[in-house]
């Protein structure tokens, strides 16, 4: 056939006459982009691929480190504003970043939500996929049954037809998905491990929604207990409170809880001496209308009261002391917590700010020493955490407290110091029962004993059942998935030129399935008898090859 005529125009490279022309004279085309379509493609894609899912949860894993480490707000907020104090430079920064709230943290929600977003698109899909192979009939049996990684074949005397019927009785037996093709009998196993791994992802999908409506609709809060005292579950007696955004403070349920004592022991000798051993508070509660009940607080044997968890995290010691202004009347009467310094031998500081007192304004910095005794030195420390010899060490101020000002201020700090508040002395020692008399008739202020405090944790999560069931649920999918593989097997028979039935078994499994495939085929030969050897000397005219050895030679 001739080819058509094409105009000389349209030729690439000849120009109307015919002549040649340069490559670079020919208009290029530019290929098109993948639009603002095929981008959002393209990120849905990446945002749903396997990878990404396992590099967010990385990601969340690594972020929640810190969480472990430093101090948060809403468990301890004593313990955050001491480590602001310790770390005046670094602490800032890491406060900016959010790591004394980490787990409501833009960035940590932000990968929170992309790892939620990243599973559901991996997961769903999977899912479809997953029902529709479920349904499917197993698939026909492949060309060369032998090639297969488990195989298989031997010659019996049985028709192809009763082979295949007893393949497929023995098959249905031990619950195979079975399905008879032409010549073959195709089965198939262990949808159960691909669904328990899809159970785990899905379980792990709950888990993230429970937590995150759990962080919606709970709150949590922070309240410093001294033995003695009274907490009520209102808004306004919490030290520290965080709602989720979605929680009202009128939802929070009516309960009280009464602090009568507290008790630690510790370690008296060795080379841990010092380290306790137990602690815990004798309270009382009472939920809404009900019968006050006690209870003995301990760490990790929370209290489930009014809807609400409450942890016992910390402790320490809250000094009393009775402070007189300088008209000699009562100005300050009462404890005052002060926070550890350190955790081995609870040394503590604290401060006491007394407003009312004339004629002016005083404020107390105070060293609690539980065990004090004299170092090398001759300096003051506690040698031990229990209260063997409590002594407090006072430095007075007097002037302006700076509380009319309206600027909020930490409890635990007095502000103004060299400006509206200024020393009156050194730092004096007090033991139980001695006061200090304060210079030029400002007063005077008297150790009289200590408390101790303990600070709780309340936590309303009303995703806290649902996560622990989707947590169950995720590990024993994992187990199932990691238990169960898929297997695949195929039986075909066929008949030889000889008249004899070649019985070809094969198997494909994702694991190690070697000792299940033996036993198949060993229950499929005594359902399907293998032929009987010819008898060399009874058949001697026979020609070598034609047995049934000869016969698996020539296949």
């Amino acid at each position: 056939m001739e080819a058509p005529d094409v105009p000389a125009q349209d030729v690439p490279g000849q120009d109307v006459a015919g002549q040649d022309v340069s490559a670079q004279d020919v208009p290029q085309v530019k290929p098109k982009g993948l639009g603002l379509i095929g981008w959002l493609r393209w990120g849905w894609r990446q945002l749903t691929s396997m990878r990404t899912a396992l590099i967010l949860l990385f990601l969340v894993a690594l972020g929640s480190i810190p969480g472990g480490l430093l101090p948060q707000r809403g468990q301890a907020p004593e313990k955050v504003a001491l480590y602001l104090q310790e770390h005046k430079q670094l602490g800032p920064w890491m406060d900016r970043l959010s790591l004394f709230d980490l787990f409501a943290a833009p960035w940590f929600a932000a990968i929170y939500i992309l790892l939620f977003v990243s599973l559901a698109g991996c997961v769903i899909p999977r899912i479809l996929k997953h029902g529709h192979n479920v349904r499917a009939r197993p698939p026909v049996a492949p060309r060369h049954l032998t090639r297969l990684p488990q195989s298989e074949s031997y010659e019996t005397d049985a028709t192809p037809e009763e082979a295949l019927e007893q393949a497929h009785d023995l098959l249905k037996g031990r619950r195979f998905r079975v399905d008879i093709h032409q010549g073959s009998v195709a089965a198939e196993k262990g949808h159960v491990g691909e669904t328990g791994n899809l159970i785990f992802h899905l379980a792990l999908l709950v888990l993230l929604f429970s937590v995150g409506s759990g962080a919606a609709f709970g709150y949590k809060g922070n309240v410093l207990l001294t033995e003695g005292g009274a907490f009520s579950n209102t808004l306004t007696n919490y030290d520290a409170f965080k709602p989720g955004r979605q929680f009202s403070a009128d939802e929070l349920s009516p309960f009280t809880i009464n602090l009568d004592d507290f008790r630690a022991t510790y370690l008296t000798s060795g080379k841990n001496m010092g380290q306790p051993t137990s602690f815990f508070a004798k309270i009382r509660y009472r939920d809404g209308s009900g019968s006050e009940k006690p209870y003995n607080l301990q760490v990790n044997h929370p209290l489930s009261v009014g809807g609400a968890k409450v942890y016992l995290l910390g402790h320490g010691y809250a000094p009393t002391f009775t402070v007189k202004d300088g008209k000699g009347q009562i100005a300050f009467q009462g404890s005052t917590p002060f926070l550890p310094m350190e955790e081995k031998t609870f040394t503590s500081e604290g401060v006491i700010k007394v407003p009312d007192a004339q004629p002016s304004q005083l404020g107390f910095y105070g060293i609690f020493f539980p065990s004090a005794a004299p170092d090398k030195a001759g300096k003051t420390v506690s040698a031990f955490p229990a209260p063997l010899n409590p002594r407090v060490s006072i430095v007075s101020f007097r002037g302006n407290l700076g509380l009319d000002s309206g600027i909020p201020q930490s409890v635990y700090k007095l502000e103004g110091l060299g400006k509206t508040l200024f020393p009156m002395g050194k730092a004096q020692g007090l033991q139980v029962g001695q006061t200090l008399t304060l210079p030029n008739g400002a007063g005077s202020i008297t150790f009289t004993g200590y408390k101790e405090w303990i600070s709780l944790a309340l936590n309303h999560d009303p995703g806290r059942v649902p996560a622990l069931t989707a947590a169950v649920i995720a590990i024993l999918g994992i187990v199932t998935s990691f238990l169960i593989r898929r297997r695949r097997l195929w039986v075909r028979a066929r008949t030889t030129k000889e008249g004899r039935t070649v019985v070809e078994v094969g198997g494909l499994a994702l694991g190690n399935a070697t000792a299940e495939f033996d036993d198949i085929v060993a229950d499929l030969r005594q359902r399907i008898p293998a032929a009987e050897e010819p008898d060399s000397e009874s058949t001697g005219s026979e020609p070598a090859g034609t047995g049934a050895a000869g016969n698996q030679n020539k296949e």
